[in-house]
């Protein structure tokens, strides 16, 4: 796999509800994270008293958080709608190379910033609300070396 550019990596939702994608304004920097907890199990019984974890249980999470320019007015309406109506959505992350994570996502955050001669810029915030599903790219030969 060769080295990709942060901006490959894409954000897309559909707010409708209808499958349709959008992608959502010119993300600068991106952050994805992806969690897994497990149970811990130790007790007095347990080896030198090393911790043990539960295999197979537990919780995951996936957070995104990114920060860039806001691409239209378009853009900007649908995240400010998405966010006051608290509406869980569906989103799309493009990881180029990889492939692709879709799931319910809560906008948890949507900041805006801006410096007198400088352009409006925001931040956003996702946390995983349901199951999230993993599609890996199809890699072709001269991709897959």
């Amino acid at each position: 796999m060769s080295a990709q550019t942060g901006r490959d990596l894409l954000l897309k939702i559909d707010a409708t509800g209808t499958g349709a994608f959008v992608s959502v304004a010119g993300l600068r920097s991106k952050k994805l994270a992806l969690s897994a907890t497990a149970p811990d199990i130790t007790d007095t019984a347990s080896p030198q008293r090393w911790r043990e974890l539960l295999s197979a249980a537990g919780t995951r999470a996936l957070s995104l958080s990114g920060r860039g320019i806001i691409k239209d007015s378009e853009s900007d309406k649908l995240l400010q709608q998405v966010f006051f109506a608290a509406k869980l959505c569906t989103w799309q992350i493009i990881v180029p190379a990889l492939g692709h994570l879709e799931g319910q996502f809560h906008l948890q955050a949507l900041e805006y910033a801006g410096e007198f001669n400088r352009e409006l810029t925001y931040e956003i915030a996702l946390e995983s609300a349901g199951l999230i599903t993993f599609t890996e790219e199809v890699r072709t030969g001269e991709d897959s070396q």
